[in-house]
């Protein structure tokens, strides 16, 4: 699963209501329902710019959590891989540096250069963001037990976690 261009901008430029706003979104057959907002749009904020973050650079979520002040130059990122200990120099472009912008006059906990949270929380908050967005779009899930075929469909929004920012960016 990933955003294309159109969904990726509309959560880069959503505001988050606040805690406890009640919303009228639709579901994946256009069904109205009402969702109440469980998450306070500070939260919300950083896990768009977050996500957001590694829809623009590629980063996968272990890569955007180590990244430090040190790793930050004017107009690109320097990195060594979590996963394969390559070093990487990833252009920024004006997106990735407006959200690392945002950032600059804050402190965080070892010198990051982003708000990070846990994985697992990032991947709960995501699901959350996505659905306030209206992500919604039909998405089939195909799994197999045995040789019989399953075709499950579900919201766009069910189905995002830390790594649709990474194949965002790879298919966008």
């Amino acid at each position: 699963v990933f955003l294309d261009w159109k969904e990726l901008m509309r959560v880069y430029k959503f505001k988050f209501p606040d805690l406890g706003t009640k919303l009228k979104l639709r579901d994946v057959n256009g069904n109205k329902y009402e969702k109440v907002v469980n998450t306070g749009p500070e939260t919300l904020n950083h896990v768009r710019d977050l996500f957001c973050f590694c829809s623009f650079t590629s980063l996968r979520y272990s890569d955007m959590a180590n990244l430090k002040r040190s790793n930050v130059f004017p107009d690109h990122i320097l990195i060594t891989t979590q996963k394969t200990s390559d070093m990487l120099k990833i252009e920024l472009n004006d997106y990735a540096l407006a959200i690392l912008d945002k950032y600059r006059d804050q402190k965080f906990p070892n010198n990051k250069a982003l708000p990070v949270l846990s994985n697992q929380r990032m991947n709960e908050y995501i699901k959350e963001m996505g659905e306030i967005c209206s992500l919604n779009t039909p998405e089939t899930v195909t799994y197999y037990i045995g040789n019989k075929r399953y075709d499950e469909i579900h919201p766009k929004w069910a189905l995002l976690g830390t790594h649709t920012g990474r194949r965002t960016f790879i298919t966008s």
